[in-house]
């Protein structure tokens, strides 16, 4: 089984997104929360595009 290029980061992003946003609900700094939450979207969209370009067509 091959996993795909851009799984990896894509899930790992979702996973800090989710984490970003419990801390932001918790008493955490907000900047933290939100710097937390940007680094996991950002590599949510990363690896989507990978997703998106190495598709077998």
């Amino acid at each position: 089984m091959k996993m795909q290029e851009g799984l990896i980061p894509t899930v790992l992003g979702t996973a800090v997104t989710a984490t970003g946003t419990i801390m932001s609900k918790k008493k955490v700094q907000p900047i933290v929360a939100a710097g937390i939450i940007g680094f996991g979207l950002a590599h949510v969209v990363l690896g989507a595009i990978d997703l998106i370009e190495h598709r077998d067509h």
